[in-house]
């Protein structure tokens, strides 16, 4: 460190330094070690900047060859910047692929991407599209079926995690891998879904949550392995992404954290709270940044969220309620944390009362309908319970 470089700086010069693999390998290790309760000095700090070159690490996709990208494509609204460690079912992490591209090139299929890549050097000098998606999904069924092969085996999966963490994958890597070969055995399905979904969903529910709910089923009769990945497809359609949870709360009358989770849908319950804290991960980045009227604009964004799946589910004792406290317990840690680097003078942007308190008319409206239909079916259990006690 030089007399003029301060230790923060001096620890983000260290942490460049270090290769990729190594810092994807130190971020999954500290993000263990957090979720595990364990204190790590600096560790704020630590994954703030481990995440940002993670996502910048993200931008090797785009210096992977072409036909390495066509053959990815189909995974493009699935992938997240997230480790494979915290990755819904519904995701894929972005760092996994190079090194699953690496191994199936050098290591497992070297001789068919072979051909496939002279292929597709001539597919694309002659800008046949066709050519294109025809050489892509005949790979991609190969792959599929050669993996499948590998992968059957528990040798066979140790091998695999093993070739791709010293690709520079992290240890669960191989899930990003078997989440892939999901999504292409049920491409042509996710295709049809999507096409089928409105470009823009302002509002999930009514008939639209109906006809939504309708084509999950139907994509689950045909490729149940399929659905996460297009209730991912929803979400990103949603302008109000935490409205999904409705796909798995609209088949129960209770708001019984245990009555959801035994839905076909009560996946995107854990996927929103996985929204919520991608949010509060961007809402650090606002504060520390001091730019404060995007924090408030989170802020007030996080609460609302949180409210809303508060006046839906009872979550009680559950890992839904354990992840949605542990998530509001980060940002009150962030706000005392980073409140004492302001300026005192803006501090009270963030500390007013009235940010979390207020309730929008449809948040009102919201929260008037469920105490009434809360009201209604405690008065119907009330009387039933009476009526039978009569009789006997």
């Amino acid at each position: 460190m030089s007399r003029n470089e301060t230790p923060v700086e001096s620890l983000k010069g260290y942490l460049r330094q270090l290769s990729p693999q190594t810092r994807t390998k130190l971020l999954a290790e500290i993000e263990r070690l957090r979720q595990n309760g364990e204190d790590i000095p600096g560790g704020e700090l630590l994954l703030s900047e481990l995440r940002a070159e993670s996502r910048q690490d993200g931008r090797a996709l785009e210096r992977l060859d072409q036909p390495a990208r066509h053959f990815f494509r189909a995974l493009e609204p699935y992938l997240t910047d997230r480790p494979p460690e915290r990755a819904n079912p519904g995701q894929i992490s972005r760092g996994s692929l190079p090194p699953i591209w690496d191994w199936i090139g050098r290591d497992l299929m070297a001789s068919l991407v072979r051909s496939y890549l002279a292929d597709m050097k001539q597919f694309i000098g002659t800008g046949s599209q066709h050519e294109i998606e025809q050489a892509v999904t005949v790979f991609q069924n190969k792959a599929v079926k050669y993996l499948e092969g590998v992968l059957k085996s528990s040798s066979g999966m140790e091998q695999a995690r093993g070739r791709l963490v010293a690709y520079g994958a992290a240890k669960a890597g191989v899930d990003d891998l078997l989440k892939m070969m999901r999504v292409l055995r049920g491409r042509d399905a996710l295709a049809k879904f999507a096409e089928a979904l409105p470009a823009k969903i302002d509002k999930l529910d009514g008939a639209r949550l109906d006809k939504t709910r309708a084509a999950l089923d139907g994509l689950a009769a045909k490729s149940a392995e399929a659905v996460p990945f297009a209730l991912t497809l929803v979400s990103l359609r949603l302008v109000v992404p935490w409205q999904l949870i409705r796909v798995a709360t609209k088949a129960v009358e209770s708001k019984d954290a245990a009555a959801i989770a035994a839905t076909p849908y009560a996946l995107a319950i854990g996927m929103v709270l996985d929204q919520l804290e991608d949010r509060v991960e961007v809402l650090y980045g606002a504060l520390t940044a001091e730019h404060l009227p995007r924090a408030k604009e989170l802020l007030a964004g996080i609460y609302d969220m949180e409210y809303q799946l508060g006046v839906r589910i009872d979550f009680g004792d559950t890992p839904w309620g354990h992840q949605l406290d542990a998530t509001m317990d980060r940002v009150e840690k962030l706000l005392n944390t980073e409140m004492t680097t302001l300026p005192a003078g803006l501090r009270h942007v963030l500390k007013s009362r009235g940010l979390k308190g207020h309730l929008s008319l449809s948040g009102q409206l919201t929260w008037l309908k469920y105490k009434c239909r809360d009201a209604v079916s405690g008065s119907m259990a009330f009387g039933r319970n009476l009526f039978s006690g009569s009789r006997g």
